[in-house]
């Protein structure tokens, strides 16, 4: 496990750069991105290990923004998964001036420590950009979304049947602060409302090491109101990574 996690390392540190926030796109730049990854490993008296990978790009086309997200979760304690999360987004948002654009987004997560085999939600909505100066930017989101949620075998067998799903009012709100010229700050708060409440807090703090290259320190918290039997309501990851920006 410890030489595929090293070979897992090495692999996604090579082709990985994205950034996120507000200033992906500017001026003529139509592609940017930005890449995070993290890794830790002890031996001795405790064996543990995990990787976390990031991958998020965005890509101006006309009046379309569209952003692509990519993460990766692997958690290892004396031989024992411990965390296992994996999670793909897409969001396109077309701008009808610089301060309103109509988005679409969909998004597909897998993670087995929930009872779900996988998780898929889609939405589309408007979406306003109160603030998007050069060092501060806040904008929001809401529209309609279907939710759809697999069950895994053991809860399907409990429970009677193999799915869930639902019609939610999906809201998002993103929040960006330069603290200073290699500091920002980052809040994004997604939320989707249907037969349950599922949301995700997403604080963040990266600092510039040199060049594009940077720490980031970021606290997610997920939440859902009516988890299956015997599992909790939240879940919380803290992360140190180091991020590279083009």
């Amino acid at each position: 496990m410890k030489t595929l996690l090293t070979a897992m390392a090495v692999v996604m540190a090579a082709p990985f750069a994205a950034h996120a926030g507000a200033d992906f796109v500017e001026g003529d730049k139509t592609f940017a991105g930005e890449a995070e990854l993290g890794a830790t490993l002890t031996t001795g008296n405790t064996d543990t290990s995990s990787v976390k990978a990031r991958l998020k790009l965005m890509q101006e086309l006309g009046n379309w923004e569209n952003q692509y997200l990519f993460e990766g979760l692997y958690k290892e304690d004396t031989s024992e998964v411990t965390a296992k999360r994996y999670y793909a987004g897409v969001q396109g948002d077309y701008k009808f001036d610089e301060k309103n654009y109509m988005y679409i987004t969909a998004n597909y997560e897998v993670d087995p420590f929930t009872g779900y085999d996988f998780k898929a939600i889609a939405s589309s909505g408007y979406g306003h950009k109160f603030i998007d100066s050069g060092n501060m930017y806040l904008s929001a989101e809401v529209g309609p979304g279907y939710i759809y949620k697999q069950l895994d075998d053991e809860q399907s067998a409990l429970l009677g049947y193999d799915n869930e799903d639902s019609v939610v009012a999906h809201g998002a709100m993103n929040f960006s602060y330069d603290i200073s010229e290699s500091s920002k700050f980052s809040q994004l708060f997604i939320a989707d409302y249907g037969d349950s409440l599922e949301g995700r807090s997403e604080t963040a703090i990266t600092a510039n090491v040199i060049g594009a290259l940077a720490m980031k320190f970021a606290v997610i918290v997920r939440y859902n109101s009516e988890p299956l039997d015997d599992k909790k309501s939240t879940d919380t990851e803290t992360n140190m990574t180091l991020l590279y920006a083009f």
